[in-house]
């Protein structure tokens, strides 16, 4: 390996950790609210206002920055992204202002939506040839801060009470500290500092890029429809303890790590769409499965390949969003890492309402065609091509 992909992989390696570290905010707002409940006496309906503020700002700005990103590339974004989203989340445990908590978490929100497109961008001009396995190093710090963050406030708060929401600027000022040491070096790799005249101009694909926006968010749906049903189908239906449902939840979540960086390397290997393809085919059988067994040993056996598959298709949706649209790719990974996977959010009290009703296995089984939609899309989507845009020059 020569020195400089070694340094545009340890590049890689620090924005991911930028990603956990922006991540691990976002995960940590959920486990503060009871602790938030109990202090100040809120409703849950105010508490559950904090989550909304960070999330809905968070998705809306995400495409924002993303095509800021894509016009205006600055050195300073990243650092200050993390400082926003560590420095709002931080303060939220420090002021009794119900409102002020409200603008703080949207400060977090805008700090998480400035990061995301803009490291997704460079990491994808990082990678060289390996842009997909790249991508699934950048996501496996995402998934890592999700899961750290709970436990990390959880013992903040436990130690120091609510004060101990200070200590989340710690981790992200640390990687801030690291991305402002190390991105003029970055930024050379990326060829951020050729002027936009000396770059290659490729032919944008909107429409396929619209239609796979489409697949990424049935993919979101799916995926929220089993982070909040897993947990509940082992209390409900297999008769099981909440704490044996946040265990099958967990195993999922780490098969999903594996499954990240699995379906990055084979789709530098075989291709975005293939990748695609084999992991939505395999969650529809696996979903009708988990709904037959009758045993919390037997789902948690398919709890596991279904965690895996899905996860694989992570990397390869956002690479092949960013291929679509090689003149914008700031904006197509806010587009999938934001407006897109909040669809999921979004469809969760929907699909909280039906399970009312129908009930959860009935919910698993309604969700065992959502890949059968993502197949279909990508089966009829076309190769990214390289086909070049005429320059002023060449005209």
């Amino acid at each position: 390996m020569s020195l400089q992909a070694q340094h545009n992989r340890r590049s890689v390696y620090l924005l991911s950790a930028g990603h956990l570290v922006t991540d691990l905010n976002q995960g940590a707002i959920p486990a503060m609210l009871p602790f938030l409940i109990a202090r100040h006496d809120m409703t849950y309906a105010a508490a559950a206002g904090l989550l909304f503020a960070a999330n809905i700002t968070s998705t809306i700005a995400q495409p924002i920055f993303g095509h800021m990103a894509d016009r205006i590339s600055t050195r300073w974004m990243l650092p200050l992204s993390l400082l926003l989203a560590g420095l709002g989340v931080a303060m939220i445990g420090m002021t009794e202002s119900y409102n002020l908590k409200l603008l703080l978490a949207g400060i977090t929100g805008v700090g998480i939506a400035s990061y995301h497109p803009e490291a997704a961008r460079r990491t994808n001009l990082l990678a060289g040839d390996k842009k997909a396995a790249a991508m699934s190093i950048f996501g496996i710090g995402g998934a890592l801060g999700f899961a750290i963050g709970p436990l990390y406030i959880t013992f903040a708060l436990l130690w120091l009470d609510l004060p101990g929401t200070l200590l989340l600027l710690a981790p992200v000022s640390l990687v801030a500290v690291l991305l402002a040491k190390y991105l003029p070096g970055i930024q050379a790799a990326t060829g951020l500092d050729v002027k936009k005249g000396g770059r290659e101009h490729l032919q944008d694909a909107w429409r396929p890029f619209a239609l796979l926006s489409l697949s990424v968010m049935a993919r979101s749906v799916f995926f929220f429809g089993m982070l909040t049903f897993i947990p509940l189908y082992w209390v409900h239906v297999l008769g099981q303890t909440e704490a044996a449902g946040g265990v099958a939840l967990s195993v999922m979540t780490i098969a999903g790590v594996f499954g990240i960086l699995f379906g990055g390397r084979m789709a530098d290997r075989i291709g975005n769409t293939r990748v695609l393809l084999a992991g939505f085919s395999t969650l529809t059988p696996l979903t009708l499965l988990l709904v037959w067994m009758g045993t919390p040993v037997s789902a948690l056996f398919v709890v596991m390949p279904l965690g895996f598959a899905l996860m694989t298709t992570y990397a390869p949706a956002i690479v092949l969003a960013q291929k679509y649209l090689p003149n914008h790719i700031g904006f197509s990974s806010g587009i999938t890492l934001g407006i897109a996977v909040a669809a999921g959010g979004i469809a969760a009290p929907f699909l909280g309402r039906a399970a009312d009703v129908y009930g959860i296995a009935t919910i698993f089984t309604a969700m065992a065609f959502l890949p059968v939609i993502n197949m279909l899309i990508i089966y009829f989507l076309p190769e990214p091509t390289v086909e070049r845009r005429p320059m002023d020059s060449d005209r």
